[in-house]
């Protein structure tokens, strides 16, 4: 927990009040504490049975059931009404122009020409669930998928959205989701990072790290990117000709001195990141390249996650290496899909079919493949499984021809799977055309805070002290989860 750096320190203003103000009647209350015999009876105390310094102690736990989070992230916003939010009323009526308020990042509009679902929508499962055509092999893991059909976001811009679905904030500098969780629950795997991130193979996302990032907190809560080929993390293979031993002794003369220049400073917790990562890099030398050894894997899983089709290679050789990482302890993963440019990402600005086909068709085989190795492993019940994007499109056309869905951020479809959340079930609802969300409206603050819930962390609780206030990732105000998917 960061301590509070002392006023000669360069201690900021606010936390100089915060700590003086609470000082004074600090002393008043030792005074007369002291006349009462309090600290004769307290000496005598057990020390569980003394007063606590409440910024020493780790937030309370709660009864969750997921040990580890996959959050499947869509990069660019699909659209909901071509996925898994069927609009049956929309079909017969292509091209017609209506009266429909729209906010995406072409400004506010109040008409539009409705563009309908360009895919067909099954009925899957026991449950009879409507999934597009997009998603068969997910269709096919309907009872097992909680579905959230009203999403609302803070914003419609790409920048904004994406640090406030990963960050719980429009603006950056905020810990991430994966920063919260392993700053509630610490490392499992001594040797691997608590948190791992996966980039398309076209790029990351706009802001890059801002979205992974640990924000005010230490900086070993932050992401480490991981690749699912090659040399899992960039320049982490031992020097070509240096025996471990030397290498061995030259970290710890680096740690050595890192250590005497951190005693000088106070809560200089970049260095200590720096320190630690070290360590954790020895380490990975040996654990990271076992823990993607992809090859290891029978054919026959390899085929269910898709490795053996070009499509879905990529996309399904980070899904079988999250599952690899989940069973050595990694809490949170995240994997994107989509790239940092329009035609690699799911920003269906123009061509929406040929856009959504790409993307669907590289990420479907293997999202379902995840699910059903975890579920045959016993593993999903611990394994939270997260699936959306930064928000959904609009279901008017962008410009004056073609198929392409503007942004949007007033009601979106997610869903998620695994982790004590129920299977066959679909809540929220958009209006008829999923222009907005009508019914049971949930803000991300409330995706959040199941995702901390369900890994026994109490989102009013899980807070940071940073100037001068208790931060959390659901904000000061606050959110409930949804409770109505939680089994």
């Amino acid at each position: 927990m960061k301590k509070t750096p002392s006023f000669c320190g360069q201690l900021k203003r606010r936390e100089f009040i915060h700590s003086v103000g609470a000082g004074f009647p600090a002393l008043a209350l030792t005074g007369m504490l002291s006349e009462s015999g309090f600290f004769q009876s307290a000496k005598a105390a057990s020390p569980s049975q003394r007063f606590k310094n409440p910024l020493e102690e780790k937030p309370s736990q709660i009864g969750g059931k997921a040990k580890n989070v996959i959050f499947l992230f869509m990069y660019g916003g699909p659209s909901h009404i071509d996925t898994f939010d069927y609009k049956p009323q929309m079909y017969g009526m292509d091209g017609k122009t209506i009266d429909v308020k729209t906010f995406g990042r072409g400004g506010k509009k109040n008409q539009g020409r409705i563009v309908e679902p360009k895919w067909k929508f099954k009925q899957h499962g026991q449950c009879g669930k409507y999934v597009s055509t997009l998603f068969p092999h997910v269709g096919s893991c309907v009872d097992d998928i909680a579905f959230i059909h009203s999403m609302m976001a803070d914003s419609p811009i790409h920048g904004s959205a994406l640090l406030n679905m990963n960050c719980g904030s429009l603006i950056s500098g905020k810990p991430s989701l994966g920063s919260w969780i392993n700053y509630g629950l610490g490392s499992v795997n001594e040797n691997l990072p608590g948190y791992v991130v996966m980039l398309d193979q076209h790029g990351g996302p706009i802001s890059g790290a801002k979205n992974w990032t640990s924000g005010f907190m230490p900086a070993s809560y932050q992401g480490t990117v991981f690749r699912s080929q090659g040399e899992p993390i960039l320049n982490l293979k031992h020097v070509k000709g240096m025996p471990a031993g030397e290498q061995r002794l030259l970290i710890d003369s680096l740690n050595h001195l890192n250590a005497g220049h951190l005693e000088s400073r106070i809560d200089n917790s970049n260095l200590s990141a720096r320190i630690a990562s070290y360590e954790l890099a020895y380490k990975m030398q040996s654990t990271a390249p076992e823990a993607i050894d992809i090859d290891s894997e029978s054919p026959e899983t390899q085929q269910l996650y898709g490795i053996d089709q070009t499509q879905t290679a990529d996309f399904g050789r980070k899904c079988l290496l999250a599952r690899r990482l989940v069973e050595r302890g990694v809490r949170f993963i995240q994997i994107y899909s989509g790239g940092a440019h329009n035609d690699h990402n799911w920003d269906a600005h123009g061509d929406l079919e040929n856009n959504h086909n790409l993307h669907a068709g590289a990420t479907d085989r293997p999202i379902a493949g995840l699910i059903k190795d975890l579920k045959r492993r016993g593993m999903l019940d611990e394994t939270l499984i997260v699936w959306g994007g930064e928000f959904g499109r609009q279901p008017t056309a962008e410009y004056a021809k073609g198929t392409g869905r503007d942004h949007y951020s007033y009601g979106f479809t997610m869903w998620m799977a695994g982790g004590g959340i129920k299977g066959g079930i679909s809540v929220g609802q958009t209006d008829e055309i999923g222009s907005r969300a009508v019914e049971d409206r949930f803000q991300v603050k409330n995706l959040h805070a199941t995702i901390l819930t369900q890994m026994g962390l109490d989102p009013e609780d899980l807070s940071f002290f940073f100037g001068g206030l208790d931060e959390k990732l659901v904000g000061v105000e606050g959110a409930a989860p949804i409770h109505q998917i939680i089994a």
